[in-house]
């Protein structure tokens, strides 16, 4: 009987000493993965941000060429971090007057999404507003100048205008949108011809 307990006492299992070794190894594996592993976390969501508003840019130029419709992008629409396309209620040379105003133009209520497009009558305009499009938490944009970009049914870009525009003159040449997400940042140029590309 004594031998059967001194063997149960000789296998009973690890020592207080042998587990406070390993977990001070898990510790340490740990602390040198984890900021790493929020490093490409990061760098992840800042891709799906970028793609997202490449999607959007991509969305107005062609929302433009296929109703034939100038189209808008605004940034930080209603507040930092969201993104919208709308319709120029007027046109791209005499915009009418709500075209300015950011703040409405970003209301969803005042001037609805409609995923089915299903309001076309031009007296009801506008017809194609875009959703509200929100960024990843902590993305800012840089690099617009809180410009909005304006894509004409020819597929070009400019920058728009509020007042009797000159419709020859505003075609942009190349801007470049910045992205940050926690020092990280990303591009997307956009020509004048509509091209869109972002880093990779």
């Amino acid at each position: 009987m004594k031998n059967v307990i001194s063997r149960m006492k000789s296998t009973a299992g690890f020592s207080i000493i042998d587990m406070v070794a390993v977990m001070a190894v898990i510790a340490t594996v740990s602390a040198m993965a984890i900021p790493q592993t929020m490093g490409a976390l990061d760098s992840m969501r800042l891709g799906m941000s970028v793609r997202d508003v490449e999607r959007e840019l991509q969305f107005a130029r062609l929302k433009s060429v296929s109703t034939n419709r100038p189209m808008r992008v605004r940034f930080d629409c209603p507040s930092a971090g969201k993104i919208r396309v709308v319709e120029v209620i007027g046109t791209s040379a005499a915009p009418d007057a709500k075209d300015a105003n950011t703040w409405d133009r970003c209301n969803e209520t005042t001037f609805p999404y409609s995923p089915t497009g299903a309001d076309q009558s031009r007296l009801t305009r506008p017809n194609n507003d875009g959703a509200i499009r929100t960024v990843y938490t902590g993305t800012t944009f840089s690099g617009t100048g809180n410009q909005t970009l304006e894509f004409w049914p020819n597929g070009t870009v400019h920058t728009a205008c509020q007042a009797a525009c000159d419709t020859s003159g505003t075609q942009i040449a190349t801007l470049t949108l910045t992205l940050t997400r926690k020092s990280k940042t990303k591009n997307i140029t956009v020509n004048g011809l509509g091209k869109i590309l972002q880093d990779r």
